[in-house]
């Protein structure tokens, strides 16, 4: 028994190194994970980098160039922009992951049910996926989020009900192409059961496209729940949140233009960094691709 564990693991660990040597050799994935890691460092670290207060208004410090004590200036109200930058890093990466991680929970195991379980479900997600797909979800996301009401909590709802529905309508393509083939058959044939060939042979099958578009979303996630807050839908005053920021910088753009550049160049580089891991995580993971 202890042979056959052996053989079994050695595999799995040849192929993970042989992975990360591919994502180390891609220029791509190296790029966005150096940009990415510099990004989350600052989230993590934000609570030190804060040099003054971001909800500190001064009014008399108002629209100040950049200085010793205010290293990127002051906004309209005389709060260091710099320090509402590093706050808001963790406000908007914290939603971001947090809305991709819920659309996640719920989309795979809707698509697994429909894919795999249930007829009648899986009839009532095409119907779901085929009325979604008439609009684009950012205007989708705004419709929700204006029913909802403005706040973060409800941002987060809103991309929930609204991003769910790729992932389960990329779940159930995968369960419906999957659980017709030989080896699925001579599971069901050897006795397990759908929670054991889900486990062993689906997920397996699942998680390098799941993981390139979860890679791939969490930009766009970043940059609906920025344009909800710059439409007064999502974070509001004075959160320090950078679609926020942008808004509250946009009447000054031409005597101030910093106060939009800079959260607008935070969001871009977060941006860039999930497009780079994706299209990285792409050329490694989809064998098709390779």
């Amino acid at each position: 028994m202890k042979s056959i564990a052996q053989n079994e693991v050695l595999p799995l660990a040849a192929e993970r190194s042989s992975l990360w040597r591919m994502m180390l050799r891609s220029p791509m994935m190296c790029a966005g994970l150096v940009i990415g890691v510099i990004v989350l460092l600052l989230a993590l670290l934000s609570p030190w980098l804060i040099i003054n207060d971001p909800l500190l208004i001064q009014m008399s410090d108002r629209l100040l160039p950049p200085s010793w004590t205010y290293p990127l200036g002051t906004d309209h109200l005389g709060r260091c922009v710099f320090s509402r930058l590093m706050a808001g890093a963790s406000t908007t990466l914290g939603l971001s992951l947090l809305a991709s991680t819920a659309v996640v929970v719920i989309g795979i195991p809707v698509g697994l049910a429909a894919g795999f379980a249930n007829r009648r479900l899986d009839s009532l997600l095409m119907r779901l996926a085929d009325g979604a797909g008439a609009l684009p979800e950012f205007l989708m996301a705004i419709a929700v989020a204006g029913f909802l009401g403005p706040g973060l909590t409800n941002v987060i709802l809103a991309i929930a009900i609204v991003k769910w529905i790729g992932y389960a309508r990329l779940v159930r393509g995968i369960a419906l192409a999957e659980r017709e083939k030989e080896y699925i058959l001579a599971s069901i044939v050897s006795g397990s059961g759908k929670w054991t060939i889900v486990r062993r042979h689906l997920l397996r099958q699942m998680y390098a496209p799941i993981t390139i578009m979860a890679a791939a979303d969490v930009g766009k996630t970043i940059l609906l729940i920025s344009a909800l807050s710059y439409l007064g839908l999502g974070a509001q005053p004075p959160s320090p949140e950078w679609g926020a920021m942008l808004s509250d910088g946009r009447p000054y753009f031409q005597t101030a233009p910093e106060l939009m550049i800079f959260p607008g160049l935070c969001i871009l580089m977060v941006v860039l960094a999930c497009n780079l891991i994706s299209d990285g995580l792409r050329d490694v993971l989809d064998i098709r691709a390779r």
